[in-house]
């Protein structure tokens, strides 16, 4: 199995456009050591075939250049076999817009995911210009499926919250958000959590039984927008436990055995900063920090 992290940032990127917090003007004058980094997107392979895209970020197009493995290789094609989303969020599923030229798309996602993406949703229209233009397969936690390549994945229920855009006009649901697991049969897999409010017993048995994670790394701290001034809500109320802290997730989950990365940072997160003591804190717990490019092999 091959990894490649095409975005590691949060929404919004880093640095983020209308943001002058002291990371995004530090990066921006390249006054601290930190990169750049564009919204989270990871895309997987098993046979240098078929990738698989876990999430379909705004910046999608840039990733997509930077990466020559996702090249086209004819007039019109694309060794995108398939797009998995891990929840309905804008930074998440907007990419999918941007790659409705025409191209066969093999989207994999909750029916929770699915409908808020589609229904009532003009724009969504970009991706029905043919029959089939998108084919939707269905996830359930808990249940297995099969993906382009040869992979096996299994959705697992994360504690969240419905995105932004749908707040207070749907119910929670179990399928608002949902981690993934996947496995090659023949070797290699990879538990993938961008989005985490608290960790479950099945989330740290999914953490526990593969050989590589990728983890919700968002906030370093609960507080980290109300202390800034540029917020009012927590990290947990907004689906993220904090990496940092006596009940945050790097105290929650010792122990997780293979490479571990922090990823889907916010520009607020002190993680980006390589001479922070945040920084050092998750390397030296055996943790890292996702940059885009990053690749893996398992």
């Amino acid at each position: 199995m091959r990894v490649r992290v095409l975005g590691s940032a949060a929404g919004g990127g880093f640095p983020q456009w209308n943001c002058g917090c002291s990371n995004c003007r530090g990066v921006r004058t390249g006054t601290i050591p930190a990169r750049a980094r564009t919204q989270e997107s990871v895309a997987v392979t098993a046979d240098d075939e078929h990738w698989i895209l876990l999430n379909a970020s705004p910046d999608v197009r840039q990733q997509i250049d930077a990466f020559p493995a996702l090249h086209p290789r004819a007039v019109r094609q694309t060794p995108i076999a398939a797009i998995v989303l891990t929840n309905g969020d804008l930074d998440h599923c907007l990419g999918l817009l941007s790659l409705r030229e025409s191209e066969p798309l093999a989207v994999y996602a909750t029916d929770r995911v699915r409908h808020g993406f589609v229904d009532h949703n003009a724009v969504a229209r970009a991706l029905e210009r043919f029959p089939g233009h998108v084919g939707w397969t269905r996830l359930v936690p808990g249940t297995e499926v099969s993906l382009p390549g040869g992979f096996v994945l299994e959705p697992v229920a994360a504690p969240g919250r419905p995105p932004l855009h749908l707040l207070g006009r749907v119910e929670p649901s179990d399928e608002d958000n949902i981690g993934l697991v996947i496995r090659d049969p023949r070797g290699g897999s990879l538990a993938y959590f961008p989005g985490v409010a608290r960790v479950t017993p099945p989330i740290a048995d999914a953490l526990r039984g593969t050989d590589c994670c990728f983890f919700d790394g968002t906030f370093w701290s609960s507080d980290e927008l109300i202390a800034l001034g540029i917020g009012a809500r927590r990290a947990e109320q907004m689906g993220h436990l904090p990496v940092g802290g006596s009940d945050g997730s790097l105290a929650a989950l010792p122990g997780i055995p293979g490479p571990r990365f922090y990823i889907h940072v916010n520009n607020t997160n002190p993680l980006l900063r390589e001479d922070s003591a945040a920084h050092a804190a998750v390397r030296a717990a055996g943790w890292e920090v996702a940059y885009d490019g990053l690749g893996v092999e398992l």
